[in-house]
Parts: structure tokens; C-alpha cells; sequence
């Protein structure tokens, strides 16, 4: 897994790596005899009935037509996960994540440190939700909201570091949201279609490729902090869009991993709540697509 959202999860896992240990020990095989010391001699009534006419009432035919009649019982029924449910849930922090970002990119001229604190309480709120056993609803709208504030502002100062380079302000957010649309689009066709399966190999290179990955960005981050490197540090210029190309691949494979991992809670029949979890993976993936996209664009921009 590379998600800790799903890899963290005790229903979205595979199954060696949910908690619990081993899988839970099949069933006796229908007809069979109890093992011994479990239950009553074989051949025998259940304690406290008699066959014949003091066991349990016959069913007659109309009852019996009306069972027959009625409809299976769905996923929605029985209160299990259903894609509907991860779709409404996904939506709706979506709906909420624009909203909110919109508003901060107004604010953010007004409040330039709105969206530096946005990100430190977005960090901490992500972290929560992860390691939850149990979805917060709340927790996960409350870390919508402080990405939403965040990634409007952060948006905004990309767009006007294009202005300076000729571009237009909205032009950069525009290109990184459609981008970032047909990626989601791209990766859940590549998924539904089976040309790319989600084997123990795949998630083990991607596991390996993201750790290599976080590692060159702290280097980075750290060259630039203390005055090493300056501008865009080791990302500028054509590594830097190079390294940006690597960086959205891999976003677009975490993708994949997620709709996997959503697929087996959904055949699992895991309770309906972790639509939350489920919405909460994706909106994690989804918003660093974006912020890669926010920077590849914006550094070849700068380039021109």
C-alpha cells in the first residue's frame, strides 16, 4: 500500500495486513458434525426442542411465496459500503474544498499568512484522520476546510509568480485543475479496464519510488530554507520538471492503489461509515496531484 489512509486501515488493507492476524478460520462444511466439544452429538435435536410436532412451525405457502418474491437485500440495505457512498462523500468534500479555496484566494491579499497556518493545521488534521481506527466525519470536513484555505492560497501565489513571467493569473490554476481531472479520469479507466493490476510488486515499487521521492523533496526543501539554493533549489530548470513529471506519475499510481483498495472494502462488505475513510484517501491523493501539476506548470512557466 502507499496511501497510509488505506495502508493504516483495518478494512481497506489486504487481508494479511489488517489487524487481527491470520484470517478468521473457515466454516465446517454444511452436514458435517460439529468438531468435538463444540456443540451436540451429531444426529441429535438442539437442546430444548423435540422433532415432530413440538419443533418449530412450518411457514405456509403464502409466507413462503412472499420470501421468495422479495427482492435480494442490497449493499444500501444491510448498511454496507457502497461506490455510490464514496462518490457522494468524494463530491461533496470536492464541493467544499473549491468553496473554500476560492474564499482564500480572495482572503489571502488581506491575510498572507492565512494559508502558511491553513497548512500546518491541514499537516496535523491529515495525520489524525490516518491513524484513526474509526472516521471522524467532522475531523475529515475540518481537514477539507483547512486545505481548502490552503491550497487557495498557495494557488494564488503561483499564479502571480506566472504574472511576472508574461502569463495570465487564473491561467496556471486552470491548467493544474484540468490536469488534474483528466489524471483521476485516466487512472480510474486504466483501473476499470485491468490494464494496470495492482500486484504486491506494483505497490512495493511505488512504496520505494514515493520514500525516494519525500526524501529528495525535504533535501530540498531544507537546501532552500537556509539559504543553499535559491528559487526553486534543485527543482529548477529541466531536472525540475523532469523530477515534477516523476512526482505527478507517481500521484497518478497512488491513485490506482486507492481504487484498488476501495474495490476490496466494497467486496468485503465493510460497514457503510468508511465512505468517509474511503473520500479521505482520495482527497489526500488528489490534492498533492494538483500540487504537483501547481508546480510543474509554474516552473515551466518560469523556464520560458
Amino acid at each position: 500500500m502507499s496511501n497510509p489512509v488505506f495502508n493504516n486501515s483495518a478494512v481497506f488493507g489486504e487481508p494479511k495486513n489488517r489487524r487481527g492476524g491470520a484470517a478468521t478460520q473457515a466454516a465446517p462444511a454444511y452436514g458435517s458434525p460439529p468438531a468435538q466439544g463444540q456443540g451436540p452429538a451429531y444426529g441429535t435435536p438442539p437442546q430444548g426442542a423435540q422433532w415432530g410436532a413440538y419443533g418449530a412451525q412450518t411457514a405456509d405457502a403464502a409466507q413462503l411465496d412472499a420470501m421468495y418474491s422479495a427482492p435480494s437485500a442490497t449493499t444500501a440495505d444491510t448498511k454496507r459500503l457502497t461506490y455510490d457512498d464514496v462518490i457522494m462523500k468524494t463530491g461533496g468534500l470536492l464541493a467544499l474544498l473549491v468553496v473554500v479555496g476560492a474564499a482564500s484566494w480572495y482572503l489571502t491579499p488581506q491575510m498572507p499568512f492565512l494559508y502558511l497556518l491553513a497548512a500546518i493545521a491541514g499537516l496535523v488534521l491529515g495525520l489524525v484522520n490516518a491513524f484513526k481506527r474509526n472516521p471522524s466525519p467532522a475531523l475529515i470536513i475540518a481537514y477539507t476546510v483547512a486545505q481548502g484555505l490552503f491550497l487557495g492560497g498557495i494557488s494564488l501565489a503561483f499564479g502571480t509568480m506566472t504574472v511576472g513571467n508574461g502569463g495570465n493569473l487564473t491561467d496556471i490554476v486552470f491548467q493544474a485543475v484540468l490536469a488534474t481531472v483528466a489524471t483521476f479520469a485516466a487512472a480510474l479507466f486504466l483501473f476499470r479496464s485491468g490494464k494496470v493490476r495492482v500486484t504486491p510488486k506494483f505497490t512495493r515499487w511505488l512504496l520505494i519510488a514515493m520514500v525516494g521521492y519525500l526524501a529528495f523533496s525535504l533535501v530540498n526543501v531544507v537546501l532552500v530554507l537556509f539559504g543553499v539554493l535559491d528559487g526553486w533549489g534543485m527543482r529548477g530548470g529541466t531536472i525540475g520538471i523532469v523530477v515534477g513529471l516523476i512526482a505527478v506519475g507517481l500521484a497518478a499510481a497512488s491513485l490506482i492503489v486507492d481504487f484498488d483498495s476501495i474495490k476490496r472494502g466494497v467486496e468485503a462488505g465493510v460497514p457503510a461509515k468508511f465512505a468517509w475513510s474511503a473520500a479521505f484517501g482520495l482527497m489526500v491523493t488528489l490534492i498533492w496531484l494538483y500540487l504537483e501539476f501547481l508546480r510543474l506548470f509554474a516552473i515551466l512557466q518560469s523556464s520560458d
